[in-house]
């Protein structure tokens, strides 16, 4: 947007209101016309007073029913009571003034009869509810002549999210300053002229009085009909150059071969691969046969079995004379990718020793904490082909590491990379490799075509054979014989041969934070913030658990390893072998172990504090068990009270196993937010109004849309306000890949 939507707030209202509008991050005239209502009330519309609680910041409708000014004698000076009624309940209001003549204009405005909009931070008076001081609007009363006071009493009402120093109706005439006076000129509007027309949506300009100055309830639901489409529409077609420029790249066909490494690999599995596992598996083949280059989401549930479907498509790399990368998010996960890709291969990843199978290459792993001399040799092997699949962390990305001829890119949990580490692998070289993007996080279909609507998606939603569901319980950390009962029930599990992992959010007492920040995190803080948590001991630590553990009596004679990111590789390395060889069967560890270990003897989990983490992360957590044969437990240890959020995510957790079930759960439990991650990318917020479980229809409706626009004018040219509006939702890097964390 350009012209009078980008004018300074400052230049408009006066340094002072823009100031206290700027706390909400309003800066300019669009911003402010952006800052939609979050509700509407009706002027005969009351609020429910006996649901006000100590300490809530509230704007409330009510009327007036008494008002009262009188001399302090005990403390001098002038105090007017008033009392407000929802025609059931009451609320007092307070004011206090050096002389009763100041008081005297709330007298005259607060007359038996009258209704408004009382905005104050609740207390408790001597058993009463009560407002100190609040910000008020008389309905009828403040206007600027009798016929606007007919207009206002008679129309809804918006009502914004504000802040104590900004209250509801100051930002309403804020919006009003600005909005009154401007011109269809003035608001260039994103949607077609045709696409408007056919849909029947009003004009930008029209949709945001419609808005912030409703005539009637109707409108404002039409004027957030229209403006809901449209941010559908800017992040579609967005999605849609991405995918254009993508099929406009060539990349070398990597077709199947008979009689190669695929076929050698399902012949010494020790299982069928399930009827999802094929299916997907021969979308993949078909992609890497194309000379456009492949961009596939592959999404399943943890233990869906997607580490041998993502082998299957590198070996056909490998057969048809290519190599692969497979690019994991720590330490831990690449070294685990590599050893469960040498166990599946076995003689078939020995190339070039005695033991090789024929046509057998190689798995090389490449991170950064390896010595020099084992590092140079990975990059030699790379560098010559030697290797056919590459394993590693972000040291991959390095300029010094060089590929023969790189075929595909896997990227594992593409959540936990940044744009541009994720494309230094793919711009490698002459021709752009094939990429096949991996998550365990299930992620709704309608987030999948909002966030990753630039990949073909597949979905593996069987679980191979012989897995078992895991049971979970939540545990309520105050409980002191239920705790003492999971340390038993963790020696049960040791004895019959299982394993234990005992997850904690930070490392040591001394940390203030979490090891590892995750994308629920502020969403935990924001429960905290608002009170919904009470204050708690700190979160649990690794050492000091461990410790706690060593003496404990249930546990006695048994060994119990710490992992964490301070760790060497090394130490990360031999703590893992020590719990998969059941020398030290009992893991307390952070988040580290959240995604891909894979140890099938595990059979128990217990996560304290669980009130911290969010379902998504809980859920991958638990996924780390239950990966064998045998019936396994994860037991959620939470403070968190009944009826806060965290209490609804950790009992979602405990009704089902369904990630994809938990995904939408997921969705429903957040606070409305950008699902972009705006915070992370630093730009604007870019979901107000749209709602990717709720607005599914209207994400399909603008997809479609979006991809006519782009196939009949890829460079928007003859659609300026549209790729303006794509430029000024989007900053560069979230427009080159819109992702989530």
């Amino acid at each position: 947007m350009t012209g009078r939507l980008d004018e300074p707030l400052a230049k408009v209202l006066g340094a002072r209101a823009a100031g206290s509008l700027e706390k909400l991050g309003l800066v300019t005239v669009g911003d402010l016309l952006r800052h939609y209502p979050r509700r509407y009330g009706a002027p005969g519309e009351f609020t429910r007073l006996a649901e006000l609680t100590p300490g809530e910041h509230v704007t409330v409708m009510a009327e007036v029913r008494t008002a009262t000014v009188r001399q302090m004698r005990s403390r001098g000076g002038a105090m007017l009571e008033a009392v407000v009624t929802d025609g059931t309940d009451t609320l007092q209001l307070t004011f206090f003034a050096k002389r009763a003549g100041v008081l005297r204009m709330h007298e005259d405005k607060l007359r038996p009869g009258r209704r408004g909009l009382f905005t104050g931070t609740v207390g408790d008076y001597r058993g009463r509810r009560q407002l100190t001081h609040p910000d008020y609007l008389i309905v009828g009363v403040d206007a600027a002549d009798e016929d606007a006071a007919m207009a206002e009493a008679s129309r809804p009402i918006p009502l914004y999210p504000a802040a104590a120093s900004v209250p509801t109706w100051r930002i309403g005439r804020a919006v009003r300053a600005v909005l009154d006076p401007l011109t269809e000129a003035d608001v260039p509007d994103p949607l077609p002229l045709d696409l408007r027309e056919r849909r029947g949506f009003p004009t930008l300009l029209e949709a945001l009085r419609l808005v912030h100055v409703p005539e009637a309830v109707g409108d404002h639901r039409r004027g957030r009909a229209r403006l809901r489409f449209e941010e559908a529409l800017v992040l579609q077609t967005a999605l849609a150059r991405r995918r254009a420029d993508h099929e406009a790249l060539a990349a070398t066909p990597r077709p199947p071969r008979s009689g190669g490494l695929v076929a050698a690999l399902d012949a010494r599995l020790p299982y069928d691969l399930t009827a999802g596992q094929r299916e997907v598996g021969e979308a993949l083949a078909a992609d890497l046969a194309r000379s456009t280059p492949m961009l596939r989401l592959l999404q399943g549930d943890v233990g869906a079995g997607k580490t041998v479907v993502a082998l299957r498509a590198m070996l056909q790399v490998v057969d048809a004379g290519g190599q692969a990368a497979l690019l994991a998010p720590t330490e831990v996960l690449a070294a685990q990718h590599a050893r469960s890709l040498r166990a599946l291969m076995g003689p078939l990843a020995d190339g070039g020793m005695l033991t090789a199978a024929d046509d057998a290459t190689r798995i090389v792993l490449l991170t950064g904490s390896q010595g020099s001399r084992e590092r140079r040799a990975a990059l030699a092997e790379a560098a010559s082909g030697a290797a056919g699949i590459v394993v590693g962390t972000h040291a991959l990305l390095s300029e010094t590491v060089q590929f023969a001829d790189l075929g595909l890119v896997v990227v594992d949990e593409q959540h936990r990379f940044g744009v541009e580490q994720r494309d230094a692998l793919r711009e490698r070289g002459t021709r752009v490799p094939h990429t096949l993007v991996m998550t365990a996080t299930p992620i709704p279909r309608t987030v999948a075509m909002t966030v990753f609507g630039d990949l073909e998606t597949s979905v593996l939603s069987d679980r191979p054979a012989g897995r078992q569901d895991t049971v979970t319980h939540l545990v309520p950390a105050g409980n002191a014989a239920w705790i003492e009962r999971i340390w038993t029930r963790v020696r049960e599990e040791v004895e019959r041969g299982g394993r234990a992992y005992v997850v904690c959010p930070r490392i040591d007492g001394d940390d203030a934070e979490p090891e590892e920040e995750t994308p629920l995190d502020a969403e935990v803080a924001a429960d905290d913030a608002a009170g919904e948590q009470p204050s708690r001991p700190p979160l649990a630590a690794v050492v000091e658990v461990a410790a706690a553990l060593r003496e404990t009596p249930a546990l006695a004679g048994i060994g119990i390893g710490v992992m964490h990111g301070r760790l060497s590789s090394d130490e990360k390395d031999a703590a893992m072998a020590r719990f998969a060889s059941g020398e030290a069967p009992v893991l307390v560890s952070t988040t580290v172990i959240e995604v891909g270990v894979d140890v099938p003897e595990a059979t128990a989990m217990v996560i304290l504090d669980a009130q911290h983490f969010g379902i998504s992360q809980l859920h991958q957590l638990r996924g780390r068990v239950g990966r064998g044969s045998e019936p396994s437990i994860c037991l959620l240890v939470s403070h968190a009270e009944e009826g806060t959020l965290a209490h609804e995510r950790l009992s979602a957790l405990a009704a089902t196993t369904d990630g994809f079930v938990l995904a939408e759960r997921d969705l429903e439990l957040r606070r409305e937010g950008d699902v972009l991650g705006a915070a992370q990318s630093g730009g604007r917020n870019s979901l107000r109004l749209l709602r990717v479980v709720k607005d599914a229809a209207v994400i399909e409706q603008a997809r479609e849309e979006a991809v006519a626009l782009v196939a009949a004018d890829p460079t928007l040219a003859t659609h300026p306000e549209l790729a303006a509006a794509i430029a000024d939702m989007l900053d560069p890097e979230r427009e080159k890949y819109l992702e989530r964390g």
